[in-house]
Order: C-alpha cells, then sequence, then structure tokens
C-alpha cells in the first residue's frame, strides 16, 4: 500500500485534468502578459490590439509603453467611446500587480462591449524586464531585472 502525502500543497486535490485545461484557457483569455505584448508590437504592423494605460497623469508622465492610449480608469466610461474602436481588442495595465486598476479599466472596458484584456504585470515589469519605455523627456529602457527572465535570453521561453 502507498502512502498518501498530506501537506498545504496537497491538502485539497489537483482539479482533475480536463477542468485544470479550462480554467487556464479561461485564464489566458482573460489575461496577457508584458513580454507578449512587447513581441507583439515589436513586431511591427497592426498588432489588432490597442494598449490601454489607466494610470492617472502623473503616472503617465512618469513612463508609460510607448504608442499606448492613456486613459485613467476613471474616464473609461465617458470617454472611451471618443478615444477607441469597439471592434478592436484592447489591453490594459496600470502601475503592477500590487494595483488592480487595470482589472478595474478591463472591468469598465468590457462593461461597454470591448473585447478586453489585462496586462499582468502592469507597468513595473514592463520595466523591470527591460523594455522600452516613454516618458515626456523621451524614451528610455533599463538594464532587464534577471529575476523577471533568463539574462541575455531574446524572451522568457515561457
Amino acid at each position: 500500500m502507498t502512502a498518501i502525502t498530506v501537506n498545504s500543497v496537497l491538502r485539497v486535490a489537483p482539479a482533475a485534468p480536463a477542468e485544470a485545461a479550462a480554467h487556464f484557457r479561461a485564464a489566458l483569455a482573460f489575461h496577457t502578459d508584458v513580454s507578449d505584448v512587447a513581441a507583439a508590437l515589436a513586431a511591427g504592423g497592426d498588432p489588432g490590439f490597442v494598449v490601454v494605460d489607466s494610470r492617472p497623469t502623473e503616472a503617465w508622465e512618469q513612463g508609460h509603453v510607448p504608442g499606448a492610449v492613456h486613459l485613467p480608469t476613471a474616464l473609461v466610461r465617458e470617454q472611451a467611446a471618443h478615444l477607441l474602436d469597439r471592434s478592436v481588442p484592447v489591453v490594459t495595465y496600470c502601475w503592477g500587480p500590487g494595483c488592480n486598476g487595470a482589472a478595474r479599466a478591463a472591468l469598465a472596458f468590457a462593461e461597454l462591449g470591448y473585447p478586453v484584456k489585462e496586462m499582468l504585470g502592469g507597468f513595473e515589469y514592463w520595466v523591470r524586464e527591460g523594455f522600452e519605455f516613454q516618458t515626456w523627456q523621451g524614451r528610455e529602457r533599463r538594464a532587464p531585472d534577471p529575476l523577471t527572465g533568463p539574462a541575455d535570453a531574446g524572451d522568457c521561453g515561457c
């Protein structure tokens, strides 16, 4: 007879593979990450989506994803229809993983009928992964944080 290991990881059994596949497929329908957004934007041409920075003006001026549209979360309902085509998917971002402004903006866009995803990691991970960002002074880039992906790699390999 095989002993069953009970610890905090396995105290609740993993979901059945089919349930897990459905869960993770659904999660990918709602989220993307900075590396995938950066790769799509760097490929040139129309990426098929628009990036929306949902932070306040002071944060936008501190730095933002090049080409992003600035639309603070509190103004999405009022201004989205004037700025964005409802048929083009929207990718929202805010400060980072500790901020839910991008999720609130994504909810507002979804309730207005926009297809939408949230960019996990937000502006913090955009900068930490070494992608170029725009400030009022011009474009900048910082060295990638080796904790966000393999050093000297073109992408995260995910």
